[in-house]
């Protein structure tokens, strides 16, 4: 073979090389929020759980069951920044301690809440904060209103997206921080980080799975009983197309031995909800 056909089958082989190399490399998918002005995302929250805690031979067992309804109302959107209003619609809530009597309410039924409901029954119907966020879904602004601390099982609003493209299998992790006290009444901080790692994409929605990973060793059981009910460990979808949250479902299943004493021991079995019901945009969206 001649020099030039040599040469001239190695630029061919070349080619063929990269051509199979980039048929070969992986699909990304950019995760970012875009909402509109005028734009209404509804979601019904439920939040399910269930303690069982025993100390010096007493056991006691806790539950609650609460469904809500809230929405983000989209007032504004300059540039890529993007703010909605937060506001709570409605909400039923359950509430048993121990053997005492099952306390129920709902903010439809027009009765007077009881008390222990009470701060979540003066939130209903108002904006509890005002939120501008930027395409990957960090809080940029944020105005909060008073009362508006309760979480009534909802968790963080927005969702931290990746800063770059992502495939499939491709994790990213978001640090966080939880304030625990220690036995002598001392603050201890937590740090953590939340993973998450896009599992699958079909039909433009993606899947994702999120998991909490303590990064500060936990040497007492007390700490880590009031680590483990604000860890997360679950699943996410998300809209790619429409730039939003579909749904989120979190676990929680927990036991924690000793964080009262050697004959002490706490179970935390839950479960949190949250899908959407409802997408209206009043006015156009923008291109």
């Amino acid at each position: 073979m001649t020099r030039l056909c040599l040469a001239v089958a190695f630029v061919v082989a070349a080619n063929a090389h990269f051509a199979t190399a980039a048929d070969d490399a992986p699909d990304k998918y950019l995760l970012r929020y875009s909402l509109s002005g005028g734009q209404k995302l509804s979601y019904e929250v439920t939040h399910v759980a269930k303690t069982k805690t025993r100390l010096k031979g007493d056991e006691e067992i806790s539950q609650v069951h609460t469904v809500s309804n809230r929405h983000w109302d989209v007032v504004g959107v300059e540039g890529e920044e993007m703010t909605f209003n937060h506001v709570v619609d409605s909400v039923e809530m359950t509430q048993q301690q121990g053997d005492k009597d099952e306390i129920r309410w709902s903010s439809r039924s027009g009765e007077e809440p009881p008390r222990v409901f009470s701060k979540v029954a003066e939130q209903i119907g108002k904006t509890l904060s005002t939120v501008t966020i930027n395409p990957r879904g960090q809080e940029t602004d944020r105005e909060d209103n008073g009362g508006s601390k309760a979480s009534l099982g909802m968790g963080s609003l927005s969702l931290a997206l990746p800063e770059e493209a992502i495939a499939i299998g491709d994790s990213w992790s978001i640090p966080r921080e939880i304030k625990t006290r220690t036995e002598d009444g001392l603050v201890k901080p937590i740090k953590i980080r939340e993973l998450y790692t896009l599992e699958k994409v079909k039909s433009g929605v993606a899947t994702l799975s999120v998991r909490s990973e303590p990064l500060t060793p936990i040497d007492e059981e007390s700490v880590r009983a009031q680590v483990v009910q604000q860890l997360s460990n679950g699943t996410i979808k998300f809209d790619l197309d429409a730039g939003h949250m579909i749904s989120k479902e979190l676990n929680w299943d927990e036991t924690v031995v000793g964080f009262q004493g050697p004959n002490s021991m706490m179970e935390y079995r839950a479960r949190m909800t949250e899908q959407l019901i409802d997408s209206v945009v009043r006015t156009a969206r923008r291109p």
